[in-house]
């Protein structure tokens, strides 16, 4: 599809529409997958590759342990950055904003219609945390299955989900002699301000 970036558009639907392009010509899987930037108290930055599970008007929401290492950093510092790049459509979306976690219900919602290993799996790992043995993560999940076996899992306390309600909204199209079509929204006000960037 050809999409224009112009003053008037909505850059959240240009994304809707740029991302079931890229949906439809790849598993979920590489359409979902973005990278997220988070910067620790010690102003580090870290970067790691996440699944977009949702997203609105509201911003753009991933899954994770409040008590892993981009949960406790977005978290405590929310600026983050995503990144999506999608090689058949030759497009590249960088979205900044800030993140905070969804309200129990969604988070609940989300948590049930997972597959119940992933469920389990929740559960038995203490991610981000020094594991001693791969043996100590398969007994802490088999401990699970027969504590929740023949009921359901509930999510735990501390996984939820977090929410990227984008400040800015940044397009990449490749194009020949590399004189790329390049622009970005920022909000301003209820509305979007559009800047046409050089390649």
């Amino acid at each position: 599809m050809t999409v224009r970036l112009t003053p008037d558009a909505d850059p959240l639907r240009l994304f809707a529409a740029l991302h079931a392009e890229a949906r439809a010509g790849a598993d979920e899987t590489v359409s979902d997958a973005m990278s997220l930037a988070t910067v620790g108290d010690d102003g580090r930055p870290s970067v790691r590759v996440v699944l977009l599970r949702g997203f609105d008007a509201r911003g753009f929401v991933f899954y994770t342990h409040l008590d892993s290492r981009k949960g406790r950093e977005a978290t405590s510092r929310p600026d983050v950055a995503l990144c999506f790049h999608w090689p058949k459509l030759k497009t590249q979306v960088r979205i900044e904003g800030s993140a905070s976690p969804v309200d129990d219900a969604e988070a609940d919602a989300y948590f049930a219609s997972r597959p119940r290993g992933s469920q389990l799996g929740a559960w038995a790992s203490e991610q981000s945390r020094p594991l001693r043995s791969r043996i100590d993560l398969l007994r802490r999940y088999v401990g699970f299955k027969r504590r929740w076996l023949g009921a359901e899992v509930p999510r735990p306390p501390r996984w939820t989900g977090l929410r990227v309600a984008p400040a800015s909204v940044e397009f990449w199209f490749d194009r020949l002699s590399r004189l790329h079509q390049r622009g970005i929204y920022e909000r301003d006000g209820a509305g979007w301000r559009f800047t046409l960037l050089n390649p």
